[in-house]
């Protein structure tokens, strides 16, 4: 897949953030607030002068007011550590769902890069790939587009012990965007805490394609399990198709109802959309950009 966007869309992106419901002390300054306090560029607090301070920072009008030598204390710009996680198994390797998948960590990519943030892309399976740190500044997009041109699919899905050896290495917390079908036999519950445990903010991203809705025919079917390469032979009558169509949907209302209990940002993107349409719509929407 050649991956590009035009310039209009690009454009748009660079009037978007990436929202965290947390505050996170970054490594560097950048476009945005963060709790540390220091040298910045909107004014937070005070303190008493110590011996060592800055005493460019006293507050002179307040010491004439109450004769105390106070610290000017300023909310300083950090860097947001953006964790894009991109599930690479091989329940995505349908062509137009993990293109559409790249399409979206692309955009939000491309935001974090705009406003100088920290972002790194880590493609998954049932083990966490070799991550990718996309550098920063918004000229670095090149870089990521071939970065995910050259990724691809293979292995099963195993959230939870991808995102264990994650929490192994030991990464600052930050905003973690997890985008996956969520087609895990494993389960994906323990697998969010996990990040949730390590103090980052998480967002899902729920990829779903017409095939995973639909078994697309009726009668005799050869459906083959795309992770284990297991086939089986099934009769798929008017019934069986309206159950398998309900149990998807029960999947992805768990899916939901699971993220909202725990206070976990939710998505839907179908692959039938466009990409400019679920970034600048949807993700608005859902309180993600703004």
């Amino acid at each position: 897949m050649a991956l590009s966007f035009d310039s209009d869309f690009l454009k748009k992106l660079e009037y978007l953030h990436v929202v965290s419901k947390k505050a996170f002390a970054g490594q560097a300054r950048a476009d945005r607030l963060a709790p540390k306090r220091g040298r910045g560029l909107e004014f937070a607090d005070t303190r008493p002068y110590s011996a060592g301070d800055d005493f460019r920072h006293i507050d002179w009008k307040a010491y004439r007011r109450l004769g105390r030598l106070l610290l000017r204390l300023f909310d300083e710009e950090q860097d947001l550590p953006i964790y894009l996680f991109l599930d690479a198994s091989q329940s995505m390797a349908e062509a137009e769902k993990f293109d559409q998948a790249r399409r979206i960590a692309a955009a939000l990519c491309y935001i974090g890069l705009a406003h100088l943030d920290r972002v790194t892309i880590l493609p998954f399976d049932e083990t966490m790939r070799e991550e990718r740190a996309a550098g920063q500044g918004k000229g670095r997009i090149f870089r990521v587009f071939e970065m995910l041109e050259q990724m691809q699919t293979g292995g099963r899905t195993n959230l939870a012990d991808a995102f264990k050896l994650f929490a192994a290495r030991g990464r600052r917390p930050g905003l973690s965007v997890v985008i996956s079908d969520f087609l895990d036999p494993h389960g994906y519950e323990s697998a969010l805490k996990v990040l949730q445990a390590r103090g980052h903010d998480v967002y899902v991203v729920q990829m779903a394609s017409e095939a995973d809705r639909d078994p697309g025919a009726l009668g005799d079917v050869k459906f083959v399990d795309t992770e284990t390469g297991e086939v089986r032979d099934v009769e798929v009558t008017p019934a069986l198709a309206v159950a398998y169509g309900k149990a998807w949907q029960a999947h992805t209302d768990a899916l939901h109802q699971f993220c909202g209990r725990y206070n976990i940002g939710y998505i839907r993107a179908d692959v039938e959309r466009p990409v400019e349409e679920i970034i600048l719509q949807t993700f608005r929407l859902g309180r993600f950009v703004a």
